[in-house]
């Protein structure tokens, strides 16, 4: 009887999981079979991600505010986003290491026959107008697309603080934040019944028409990020989550990640997998507080699998153009570099591309230089997103061992 009782407990915690899984292999064998005529069923995953993505802007404004105002200790509070700064720095400074170390020791531009003149070119945009138009909007409108989530967040948490501020005055519109974030809660769970359909459709698009491309000119550098990607998944995540909360935290992050780390690698953008990853996060056992304020930043602007990838073109760009890569001071700017690529990605789908054109930007490469990285990153994007979503998830629970409250 108990062992009955075992078995419906393991298939009702991994069903979803193993639909899920199943729906990937099966959409990855038709594109692998169908080749390039797999584009013709991508609009099945595009109605998938565009569910997700009108979602997530009242969802990433329910969930900030409503934390934000329903806290009854600031001090907690600010304990919280003092956390979520450290863990995400210093997560962000291991990922670009190890990859740091690997193409020292496994060249990823060995097979690149391209070189190129170091070309300088010209930035253009003051600086101070990029930080404006990147925290803030000219107009309400324009807060409710998802190309300006940082200037949501930060009107979000603007909402919060002034919501809670308002005591007594304020409860009503603090019971319409609570109310709004769980209803869009139980969206995100009725919109993920789709998802097996979603994702199949989404891996035999990247299989059909992104397969050839893994064993052409980029197959080194792929042969090194993929794998690296892999370890830093399975061991990198396996140790934060234990400092988290021993074997137990380790044992509940894996049994609950890969909804959200398969809704990552299909989507290739963060913010879609966020409302899976607030939901696998509840179960994991992340206080509310923690996860409805850590999991929307970190969408945007915690990005361990961009740092991977960031590092790995800063690599092959610096022997395409004949420079050296090497020496402290030029490992240390590509850590910095990697770290503010992840900032500006946003979490949006192709964001990587704003990242890339910063790459060659501050390092002045020739505007050749962008289609090289932009195809190389179109290819690591799946894992590199899959990395900054859950990474999200174990920051999450970093975070919150940190910020408790001592008895």
């Amino acid at each position: 009887m108990q062992e009955d009782k075992a078995n419906k407990s393991f298939f009702r915690q991994w069903r979803f999981t193993i639909i899920l899984f199943c729906s990937v292999c099966a959409g990855a064998l038709i594109g692998y079979i169908i080749g390039p005529k797999a584009k013709y069923i991508k609009f099945l995953g595009d109605i998938f991600l565009n569910l997700l993505f009108t979602a997530v802007v009242p969802l990433v404004f329910f969930s900030l505010s409503s934390a934000i105002a329903g806290s009854k200790n600031l001090k907690r509070l600010g304990k919280i986003a003092g956390a979520m700064l450290i863990v995400f720095v210093i997560t962000g400074i291991i990922s670009s290491c190890l990859m740091l170390v690997s193409v020292k020791i496994f060249n990823p531009a060995k097979n690149f026959d391209l070189k190129f003149e170091n070309i300088q070119t010209e930035t253009t945009g003051d600086i101070s107008e990029k930080i404006v138009e990147t925290f803030t909007v000219s107009d309400f409108p324009n807060l409710l697309s998802r190309k300006n989530i940082l200037a949501l967040i930060v009107f979000s948490i603007l909402v919060g603080f002034a919501s809670h501020a308002e005591g007594e005055k304020g409860q009503s519109f603090r019971n319409f934040l609570v109310s709004g974030s769980e209803v869009m809660s139980k969206l995100i769970k009725i919109i993920m019944f789709y998802a097996p359909i979603g994702l199949g459709a989404y891996f035999a698009y990247l299989v059909g028409v992104f397969g050839p491309e893994l064993i052409g000119t980029y197959a080194r550098a792929m042969s090194l990020y993929y794998p690296v990607a892999i370890l830093y998944f399975v061991f990198g995540f396996s140790f934060y989550t234990f400092i988290s909360g021993g074997l137990k935290g380790v044992k509940v992050f894996w049994a609950n990640i890969f909804p959200t780390a398969l809704t990552a690698l299909g989507t290739g953008s963060s913010l879609a997998a966020l409302p899976s990853n607030l939901e696998a996060a509840e179960r994991i056992g992340v206080p509310e507080d923690v996860r409805e304020i850590v999991l929307p930043i970190g969408a945007t602007i915690h990005m361990d699998g961009s740092c991977l990838a960031a590092i790995l073109k800063i690599a092959v760009l610096f022997p395409l153009f004949n420079k050296d890569f090497s020496g402290f001071g030029t490992m240390a700017g590509a850590i910095g570099i990697s770290l503010l690529c992840g900032i500006v990605m946003s979490g949006i789908t192709g964001g990587g591309f704003l990242g890339e054109a910063l790459i060659v930007s501050l390092y002045g490469f020739g505007p050749e230089a962008l289609p090289v990285i932009s195809m190389l990153g179109t290819l690591v994007d799946p894992p590199a997103t899959m990395i900054n979503s859950t990474g999200d998830t174990t920051a999450a629970m970093l975070i919150s061992r940190f910020s408790k409250e001592k008895k």
